[in-house]
């Protein structure tokens, strides 16, 4: 299974693994799960890290690194169809770092890992 990860559990992931849902938490060791991470993650965590609401224990660039070294975590990067994907979601909620997500996982046919029950709302694959 092809699993996009939310930008909390890749920060939890690296940082904070009890924090994970026992579900979760086996759904990320599986080798048989690919793991991603949308563009729109580090753009969201060095944006919050500048502004001072988010403190980071290691750079971002080791962070993505790690993961991409110890579980073989794939970078998805936004592209066009991502984007106009925006329009036909709707406005059930208003983040637009999640509302990429979303879009996202909705056009690659990825089930979108994440603990904000706010998904729920959306027509995609959730592992919660």
């Amino acid at each position: 299974m092809n699993l996009l990860l939310d930008t909390h559990i890749f920060l939890w992931l690296n940082e904070q693994p009890e924090k994970l849902s026992a579900n979760i938490l086996s759904h990320c060791e599986d080798r048989n799960n690919r793991l991603f991470l949308s563009h729109v993650s580090p753009w969201e965590i060095q944006i919050k890290h500048q502004l001072g609401k988010l403190m980071l224990d290691e750079p971002l660039q080791a962070m993505i690194e790690t993961q991409q070294q110890d579980n073989d975590l794939q970078l998805l990067p936004i592209k066009l169809v991502h984007i106009y994907a925006l329009a036909h979601l709707p406005q059930h909620h208003r983040d637009p770092f999640d509302r990429l997500l979303i879009a996202q996982a909705s056009v690659e046919e990825m089930s979108l890992v994440t603990v904000d029950g706010r998904m729920i709302d959306y027509p995609i694959k959730l592992v919660s």
